[in-house]
């Protein structure tokens, strides 16, 4: 866990963690104790100075080039990400994604609506805040190798 800590956002979640392993043992952990452990798991003298080194901006979930795959308009498909940018604030992310094969997004079995390269805004877990009239998410967009959505 401690090698893939990179951010302020992910040894924050960290101490949480350790905070609800000591709560599992009876034993009680302030969170300043908690984010000083984790400070020290990660060679830091104390939580100001791992807080001053870790990045605090968000980890960019997808990279150009890469494989993904998931669910868009609620079907499956395989691809890669042909663009990203990053939204105002670090909200979110907006990804172009070229997916191998064409997707058919109309429902219905008297036409088609084939789609082979869509734009969307997602969250770092790469689902987008749109959804369809029926709650599901328009995109849903996770690494390949990984499978993390």
């Amino acid at each position: 866990m401690t090698n893939t800590i990179t951010t302020r956002r992910q040894a924050k979640a960290r101490a949480m963690e350790l905070r609800a392993e000591a709560r599992q043992q009876g034993k009680s952990l302030s969170h300043a104790r908690a984010l000083e452990a984790v400070a020290h798991e990660l060679g830091y003298r104390d939580w100001n100075t791992a807080s001053a080194r870790l990045s605090n901006q968000s980890e960019i979930p997808l990279q150009v080039g890469e494989r993904v795959s998931g669910r868009y308009l609620k079907q499956a498909f395989n691809g890669r990400v042909h663009a990203v940018r990053e939204l105002a604030g670090g909200l979110g992310f907006e990804v172009t994604l070229h997916f191998d094969e064409p997707v058919d997004v109309v429902e219905f079995e008297s036409f088609s609506g084939l789609r082979q390269r869509v734009s969307a805004m997602v969250s770092e877990d790469g689902v987008s805040w749109d959804k369809t009239s029926d709650g599901v998410p328009h995109l849903i967009v996770q690494r390949e190798e990984t499978f993390l959505v």
